[in-house]
């Protein structure tokens, strides 16, 4: 049977920042010996770490091994905003409405079993609960067309029953300090996250029935016999079963390929602002914007339970499938954050980020996962449409139960859905996608 050989291993532009403004902790060794295992999961993430737990909660006393190609939250766990959205969330539309009513209640329905399945995870393991803190977040508008985005998104969602309530400038401004926003739209559903701190405490809370390998990167893996053995930098796991938890890089084994949007966001984030820089930035500790038009400003603000008083600023985004940030781009990402940054906190203006750095995403044209078997006994839980954090969860939990032969309401969803489309050919993917990027970004103006 075929060998399926990584062409690359994730590689990340710039510093995890959440990650780094928590106190240090103990990295796993690497994998240093051949070893035996019922399942073996790729990728510790939200994806791999989901599945993992599912898989321990459905084959009590199974021997379950994990295979982190960095350090735990190094890679896409430590680069998100920490947003777990249960609402509809399509990066391609206009407002984040989906396709259609009956998708769309489904979907939420399916979001809400993940951020349950994280808020246990929570509870079970002790994770700091800060770190998961439901406090829903608020689309900001900042300009006419951004608050009638927010008008539509409202509507649609009166029509699925979701509650909203619209915020005024004042409001705005009392929530954020900033004078910048016309008015915003608040949903109560959203987990706000420190994502690194989660994956972590997850991550340390498993290690009680499962074995996590960090630093070890999957080279290869092939069918020898009934098993599958899978092969490391120094070492192998031979295992009955597979799960690829490594979203955009299920490419890398060959599966996928030509289906798969590489788009990598850019964020930055400040240094911890001290007393005087808080008394003239005014607003509450902690809260979430998401921009009203999906091509605009995300902006965050944190305390410090969480690392520290900072805020973080992602915007533009990069088709890059080679998988491959430049340090040009997050160059030119910070300049245009550090512009947005001063338009929104002018009373901070001129202050110098601390952090910036480039995270990786992976969609699909048709805003589908690759969530199946696509060979025997070899599951993947990936391509999560950049909602990383609860549809990672989803689909971790998702191929899991796929693994062990377990029928539920994700699998019987995902299972349903058509394969990604294919991409149209390099270059004209590339600079096709690149170009429509830029025009976007161009098109959400203020937000």
């Amino acid at each position: 049977m075929k060998t399926y050989r990584a062409k690359q291993i994730p590689e990340h532009r710039g510093r995890a920042a959440w990650r780094d403004i928590l106190p240090p902790r103990p990295v796993n060794e690497p994998l240093t010996q051949n070893i035996t295992a019922d399942f073996v999961v790729i990728g510790a993430g939200f994806a791999g770490l989901s599945a993992a737990r599912r898989l321990m909660q459905l084959n009590q006393g199974a021997k379950v091994v994990v295979l982190e190609a960095r350090e735990i939250a190094e890679g896409a766990s430590g680069r998100n905003s920490g947003f777990m959205i249960d609402l509809p969330h399509d990066l391609s539309s206009d407002d984040y409405a989906g396709q259609t009513q009956s998708t769309d209640l489904k979907m939420i329905s399916l979001n809400r079993m993940a951020i349950d399945f994280a808020k246990k995870a929570v509870e079970e393991y002790g994770i700091n609960p800060a770190y998961f803190d439901p406090a829903g977040k608020v689309n900001g508008a900042a300009s006419p067309s951004g608050v009638q985005r927010n008008v539509d998104y409202a509507m649609h969602l009166d029509r699925l029953g979701e509650p909203s309530q619209m915020l005024d400038a004042q409001q705005m401004l009392e929530l954020t300090g900033s004078s910048h926003y016309l008015s915003g739209l608040y949903t109560p559903g959203t987990a706000m996250l420190q994502p690194a701190g989660y994956i972590q405490g997850l991550a340390d809370g498993l290690q009680q029935t499962i074995s996590i390998y960090e630093n070890t990167p999957v080279k290869a893996f092939a069918k020898t016999g009934i098993d599958w053995c899978v092969e490391t930098p120094k070492g192998n796991v031979s295992a009955a079963c597979i799960i690829i938890a490594n979203n955009g890089h299920l490419e890398s084994f060959g599966f996928a390929q030509g289906r798969l949007m590489h788009i990598f966001l850019y964020a930055s984030m400040t240094p911890d602002l001290d007393d005087d820089m808080l008394k003239k930035l005014g607003g509450q500790p902690r809260w979430g914007i998401t921009p009203s038009d999906p091509m605009g400003t995300t902006v965050r603000r944190i305390d410090t339970v969480l690392g520290g008083n900072r805020i973080i600023t992602r915007t533009c985004a990069s088709f890059l499938p080679d998988m491959v940030a430049s340090k040009q781009a997050v160059t030119r990402a910070l300049a245009v954050q550090e512009r947005k940054f001063n338009d929104r906190f002018p009373a901070l203006s001129g202050l110098q980020m601390e952090y910036s750095w480039a995270g990786h995403l992976c969609l699909s044209q048709n805003n589908v996962s690759v969530l199946k078997q696509v060979e025997d006994n070899v599951f993947s839980a990936c391509c999560q449409n950049g909602l990383g954090t609860a549809r990672g969860t989803m689909t971790g939990i998702g191929a899991a139960e796929l693994a062990s032969g377990h029928c539920s309401e994700i699998t019987k969803v995902f299972s349903n859905e058509p394969e990604p489309k294919k991409l149209p050919p390099r270059p004209f993917s590339t600079i096709g996608a690149n170009v429509y990027l830029r025009w976007k970004e161009w098109r959400a103006g203020r937000e």
